[in-house]
């Protein structure tokens, strides 16, 4: 959940050759699902009963929580939205080595939960160094876990950074990360999703010599890229049409993308201000239902993130990105 500047700024760099200009030229379509983040990092944030009604009156069907917390899913209880739930990457040591945690963690988690629409279960957001070693196992215990609970319509993936992948344009890019294509290719056994966090924001403040803001603001008159038959006008397209050429090239071309993040600071930083961030989210929520130019059609995406939080840790725009204020009002127009 903590989103490091540094750290994405690092990811963002694989892509300064590529990323350079864009469009947003797309009539607005009806998106089957737009979730949002919600972060619990600050000391000022309604309650999870208040939350979740404010998801329900905006229409917010989906919603990722970083971690189980029972008050949050005691509140979820009855609600239909979708919950995508990390399991907290403390926890992946300890997940991977005894499948008797992966069960207990189904059990206090999950099944203590009836009334909660789980859709995914995340194992680690961003893993990185030697706790890679971790995601596999767990995801397999987990899956064990939640199959022997009678719970295997649940999903269970791990949520990765712009940084385990790399190659220009598009259509040439890998995993530059050795554990991912074991990990992918599991995901294709299993039929679950990639989760990957995609942030044109981070990449744009990394390298603002090579891209202009219009792309990615989505906001750029014409085609910048062409990828062979494929025209690249917008960063979000470019980032996750390379995340879709490294699945081919680890022989995971089946496994389909879920957005896990994206999203716009509105202070704090480069370029982060109310209307750039309103203009980016607005735009990606028209643009996801047509896909991208190598994979058309929805692409399931998950907005960073529901409230501004003033705990966060990092640089100064992590406390910014929220859709609203901790007082519920919102951080800028926007419409789902």
């Amino acid at each position: 959940m903590q989103i490091k500047m540094a750290k994405h700024r690092a990811a963002a760099s694989i892509f300064t050759l590529a990323l350079v200009l864009g469009v947003f030229a797309a009539t607005p379509t009806v998106v089957q699902s737009i979730g949002v983040c919600y972060g619990v990092i600050g000391d000022n944030l309604p309650s999870p009963s208040d939350v979740v009604q404010l998801y329900k009156s905006k229409g917010i069907d989906s919603m990722r929580i970083y971690f189980p917390r029972s008050d949050i899913l005691q509140a979820l209880s009855g609600s239909n939205i979708a919950v995508t739930m990390d399991v907290g990457n403390e926890r992946l040591g300890a997940l991977a080595s005894d499948p008797s945690a992966a069960s207990s963690f189904v059990q206090d988690n999950i099944q203590a939960f009836p009334g909660v629409n789980f859709r995914y279960i995340a194992v680690g957001n961003e893993v990185s160094g030697g706790d890679t070693q971790s995601i596999l196992p767990a995801m397999q215990n987990l899956n064990g876990a939640l199959s022997a609970a009678g719970l295997g319509n649940i999903k269970v993936s791990t949520s990765v950074s712009q940084g385990v992948i790399a190659g220009f344009p598009p259509s040439a890019g890998t995993f530059s990360a050795s554990h991912m294509p074991p990990i992918t290719q599991y995901l294709a056994s299993t039929g679950a999703p990639l989760l990957a966090n995609a942030y044109p924001y981070f990449s744009y403040v990394g390298n603002q010599a090579q891209i202009d803001i219009n792309y990615a603001l989505f906001t750029s008159p014409g085609t910048v890229v062409q990828d062979g038959g494929n025209a690249y006008q917008n960063l979000f397209d470019a980032i996750v049409d390379t995340f879709y050429s490294a699945l081919e090239s680890a022989g995971a071309g089946s496994v389909p993308i879920v957005v896990s993040e994206s999203g716009w600071p509105a202070g704090g930083g480069t370029a982060a201000t109310a209307s750039n961030a309103q203009t980016y989210n607005h735009n990606l929520i028209n643009h996801v239902g047509q896909g991208t130019p190598k994979r058309p059609g929805n692409i399931e995406t998950y907005i960073f993130a529901m409230f501004n939080e003033n705990q966060k840790g990092g640089a100064e725009t992590e406390k910014h990105f929220g859709l609203f204020n901790a007082d519920q009002s919102p951080a800028y127009p926007i419409n789902f």
